[in-house]
């Protein structure tokens, strides 16, 4: 077999392996798992937390906060695709908010964006929440600290 029709075909396992995977996700969902945005940590960040879920996946979040509004959030998380994807939406709907508007987010409008999550990853969308709203804390106890 060639080089070129080799290559095709792993191209093709690729794509049904990918598609098994999301297999039960919405479109958004999808996008979302294929373009993740917010990775990474912020240097010097105002507030950094990790979080550990139920099903072992950690999510660290870092913020960074001016003026009462989230100007920069990332996160780095060593869980599996649809905690990254979670993750990724919960961090990019934050970004721009104020400290007051962000805690609002729940894991439901997660999963409400997504048109749903299939049982075994509605735990992803709570770890992701519970991680921002950790963080939020965080930063907020600390300015009435000082």
């Amino acid at each position: 077999m060639d080089k070129r029709r080799r290559a095709q075909k792993l191209d093709k396992i690729a794509r049904d392996i990918q598609e098994s995977i999301l297999e039960g996700y919405s479109e958004r969902f999808k996008n979302e798992f294929l373009s993740p945005q917010n990775i990474g940590k912020i240097e010097d960040a105002d507030c950094h937390v990790s979080i550990t879920g139920v099903c072992g996946d950690t999510i660290e979040m870092s913020l960074s906060i001016k003026n009462g509004r989230i100007s920069d959030i990332r996160f780095m998380t060593d869980g599996c695709g649809p905690t990254i994807t979670c993750a990724s939406y919960v961090t990019r709907i934050a970004k721009g908010k104020f400290i007051e508007e962000a805690l609002q987010i729940k894991f439901t409008d997660v999963e409400g964006y997504f048109q749903g999550l299939p049982e075994e990853s509605r735990h992803c969308a709570k770890l992701a929440v519970m991680t921002l709203k950790a963080a939020l804390e965080k930063y907020s106890a600390n300015q009435t600290n000082k």
